[in-house]
């Protein structure tokens, strides 16, 4: 089943109106593959949300950073589903790395707000990934299996959620897992889903990859035949380098 590859540019809690808006216009007169190709994702802070998607082309689409685990109300400084919903902003990223480490989100807790976007019709990015010391002591497997059971436990619909596998230790720090690296994961990843889920799923799931992905390194990623796109940090707020790992190998 060909997966339609995915690049999602994740630019953090960063960017003034300005920067905005010259990134923006940068993405708006490049020249990329059609729609049908590549899907395009840009995820901005919620301050600039709605000045991306007035701005940003049709064909490219926009996605919070995150968002509640339930219905809006007595929760101060969250941002709901509904709210998304609302504003037309069609995708969010869930279950970041620096959420679950500086904020304590648990493998739990990730998987309530997967499921509960979902079914407020918001499409998701959900990213699961190990730590230096796990990844040193073996246990990558199973950190990033725990962490994508706790989604799949409680989601029944999968053709609105794509799986970013970010390793920790390579998220900013200038560090990437090599091709072979990340294969080998997004591939045990492919099996567990079949295993766990259904064949159909294990197949139709998108599984991207993120942690210091950039012009340099990417079409040797995108080469791999589990690597169905990126989620890219850093790399997406420069001007210079945004186009880059939007048209690796697609």
């Amino acid at each position: 089943m060909a997966r339609k590859f995915f690049v999602g540019g994740n630019w953090k809690c960063n960017g003034t109106t300005e920067e905005v808006k010259k990134i923006v216009t940068t993405l708006n007169e490049a020249e990329v593959p059609p729609e049908d190709v590549v899907e395009v994702v840009v995820s901005a802070p919620f301050v600039f949300l709605t000045l991306v998607k007035s701005l940003l082309r049709s064909d490219f689409h926009v996605a919070a950073q995150n968002c509640w685990v339930r219905k809006g109300g007595a929760f101060t400084g969250e941002i709901s589903a509904e709210m998304l919903v609302n504003l037309g902003i069609p995708w969010v990223i869930i279950g970041h790395s620096e959420r679950r480490a500086l904020l304590n989100e648990s493998n739990e807790f990730v998987g309530d707000k997967v499921a509960y976007a979902v079914s407020q019709g918001v499409k998701v990015i959900a990213c699961i990934g190990e730590t230096l010391e796990q990844r040193e002591s073996g246990s990558t497997m199973a950190v990033v299996a725990a962490q994508t059971k706790a989604i799949a436990e409680k989601v029944t619909n999968w053709e609105n959620v794509v799986l970013a596998y970010e390793p920790v230790w390579a998220i900013g720090t200038g560090k990437v897992a090599t091709p072979a690296q990340a294969q080998e994961v997004h591939c045990e990843l492919r099996k567990w889903l079949n295993d766990n889920v259904n064949s159909e799923v294990a197949a139709s799931t998108r599984i991207i990859y993120g942690g210091s992905v950039n012009g340099a390194n990417c079409n040797e990623l995108a080469a791999q035949p589990d690597v169905d796109g990126f989620l890219v940090g850093g790399a997406s707020l420069k001007v210079s380098d945004v186009l880059s790992f939007i048209v690796p190998l697609v």
